[in-house]
């Protein structure tokens, strides 16, 4: 058995991706007319894709006739990304009325996760803007069809997702590279798919979902993380909003990646199949229910989807409010603020419920300091999408040159405690603390007692304990942006001194080493993905060694795939993990917090089959317990 705290927090450096374009398995030409509704008016696609089924309802979701125009990414039939760009022009003056179409495509989900589809989105713009001219004339559409055309020897060709992802190159240098004693090496860096953003020295393209990361971080605020806890567990989750949609895709697109299981933590997750990763959606509507069925944790895994690291769980967003009157489609409701809510006085949040509608699900005091830490901390990052202009210091800048005298800021636009950027680059203001109270959990009476009582034993002065809780939060940010020197700490586990001396010698900051703003916020969830998951294995490692418990008799291992179908009475006889203060401490959850103990016992339910006894936080004084 491993020792405690060997789980790496560090990230992979995989090869960079180039911004070669996706060739497409489809492309088509979508009208909405008054009368005859949506209309499919051109289209081409590979041999035995049938575009008919629904692309043009996917391509045009209910409410886009409020806006100008507008991005929609999708999935087809389970294979395909699709993406389509909106526009609303003007008819002719004989009609009176408005222009409505859209210009989309289908592309293999084996390019990605999204199948790199915004790599099209210029050239689908372009595409509309000339058609809302005079849709008869798709000249233009079969040119970029034959250009973009997918044919069956570009999959022999190109290395497969499988092939060129972390995880592959991880294994390959496991098997490429022996210590000595002919065993593999096991000091690897974890594996992330935050580095396959924007390598250092990289930018990302100008529509890539993760570039809205910023906008993600202000529009939840500290609500992220019980939405990130709800993924975690690989709930089904809707969000529910109006037109445009975009932002609500990009949305889907970084609880995606934010959730997803870093590689160093396969071989310690018994529930098999194992989802890796929570599947995106994007955009429904009423005619994709069927699918809003699949993924619950209740039922039977679809084989592909399990196969693929799929298996429960979604994440979706609709502009269609009839899907949020079905309880039955989802686990989590995220309701979004509606655009123009950004010009209030006060601060619109989205409202997150679970099955129970009239609760609404909060953040915690530990989730508000960590966010108020985190937003801290990213100052010293900037976006991967920046480009300094050609006067500027920062115009040849690399990982090896000298930045100490450059005046330029790091970050572009602003981003600060007191000012954030909005997905349109315009400066807002962050809530306020009344504002932010409305989303948190009121303190406790045990809570409010402790910190009484720490302030007694301190005599009033500055609280080492928070401190200490601000370092640690920190250190999920130290040394993303040197990888040579990772290994540092690559076996030191999840102690903040190490992580702490990864900063030193060169990590957030020593003004982010090149990496990315949105890097260094996957990163950061990764980091935090390990230290949850990873300290709950060693809690349930060191007591199936005392108590000699291994789980299922037939070896079927824990999780929730073990316990479907399994007798009720091999439940009864599985010893409780008991998770104590300290343990929750050290996932940085709230001790104090109802709704951070029930998630750690779902998570060790979901993930290890097992029930969990959570302690909440106590006081003791002179070796006797006062709270």
């Amino acid at each position: 058995m491993a020792p405690a705290n060997r789980h790496s927090l560090h990230l992979d450096l995989p090869n960079a991706y180039t911004e070669e374009q996706p060739h497409i398995a489809a492309l088509f030409l979508i009208l909405f007319d008054v009368k005859a509704g949506y209309t499919i008016a051109w289209k081409r696609s590979i041999p035995k894709l049938d575009v008919t089924d629904s692309v043009e309802y996917k391509s045009l979701p209910s409410g886009l006739h409020n806006v100008e125009k507008d991005t929609v990414y999708f999935v087809h039939n389970d294979q395909y990304a699709g993406i389509s760009s909106f526009i609303n022009g003007k008819a002719a003056e004989s009609e009176r009325s408005a222009l409505m179409l859209a210009v989309g495509a289908l592309i293999p989900l084996s390019y990605g996760r999204l199948g790199k589809s915004w790599r099209h989105v210029d050239g689908l713009q372009s595409l509309a803007n000339h058609l809302v001219q005079d849709p008869s004339n798709t000249d233009p559409l079969e040119d970029y069809w034959q250009e973009h055309q997918y044919h069956e020897d570009d999959e022999a060709s190109r290395p497969s997702s499988r092939e060129e992802s972390p995880t592959a190159m991880r294994e390959k240098r496991r098997r490429s590279k022996s210590s000595p004693s002919g065993q593999p090496r096991t000091r690897n860096r974890a594996v992330s798919s935050a580095s396959a953003l924007a390598p250092p020295g990289q930018t990302l393209s100008a529509h890539h979902p993760a570039l809205s990361l910023s906008t993600f971080l202000d529009t939840f605020g500290p609500l992220l993380f019980p939405l990130y806890k709800a993924a975690l567990l690989r709930k089904r989750i809707l969000l529910v909003g109006q037109a445009p949609v975009e932002v609500a895709c990009n949305f889907v697109y970084s609880i995606s990646i934010l959730s997803t299981l870093p590689s160093a933590l396969h071989s310690l997750l018994p529930l098999s199949p194992l989802p890796t990763r929570l599947r995106p959606l994007f955009s429904v509507g009423v005619h994709d229910i069927p699918t809003l069925f699949t993924g619950s944790r209740t039922s039977q895994p679809n084989e592909s989807l399990a196969s693929g690291g799929q298996a429960y769980g979604w994440a979706a967003c609709t502009t269609d409010d009839i899907l949020g009157l079905k309880d039955d489609l989802y686990d989590t409701l995220v309701t979004l603020p509606p655009s123009y809510s950004t010009q209030a006085q006060r601060k619109a949040w989205p409202r997150i419920q679970g099955k129970q509608k009239a609760v609404y699900v909060k953040a915690t005091q530990r989730d508000a300091r960590r966010y108020r830490g985190l937003r801290r901390d990213l100052q010293h990052y900037r976006s991967a999408s920046w480009k300094p202009p050609s006067s500027s210091p920062l115009r040849r800048y690399t990982d090896a040159e000298d930045t100490n005298n450059v005046t330029t800021p790091l970050l572009h636009p602003l981003r600060s405690l007191e000012q954030a950027a909005t997905a349109d680059g315009e400066a807002i203001s962050l809530p306020s603390a009344e504002d932010e109270q409305t989303v948190l959990e009121p303190q406790s009476w045990s809570a409010l007692a402790y910190n009484s009582f720490m302030w007694w034993a301190s005599a009033g002065e500055k609280r080492t304990d928070l401190e200490e809780e601000s370092e640690y939060d920190s250190s999920l940010l130290a040394n993303l942006g040197h990888p040579s020197s990772s290994s540092a700490a690559g076996e030191g586990g999840h102690s903040p001194n190490m992580m702490r001396k990864g900063s030193e010698d060169g990590g957030a900051d020593g003004g982010g080493g090149g990496v990315g703003y949105e890097m260094a916020v996957i990163g950061y969830f990764h980091r935090l993905t390990v230290l949850i998951l990873g300290t709950l294995s060693e809690v349930v490692d060191a007591q199936d060694r005392d108590g000699d418990f291994s789980g299922s008799e037939d070896g079927s291992g824990g999780g929730l795939n073990g316990r479907q179908g399994g007798e009720e009475e091999e439940e009864e006889e599985e010893e409780v993990v008991e998770i104590n203060g300290d343990d929750m401490t050290k996932m940085g959850l709230d001790v104090w917090s109802e709704s951070d103990r029930a998630f750690v016992e779902e998570l060790v339910d979901f993930y290890w089959g097992r029930k969990a006894r959570v302690q909440g936080g106590r006081v003791e004084c002179c070796g006797v317990r006062v709270l």
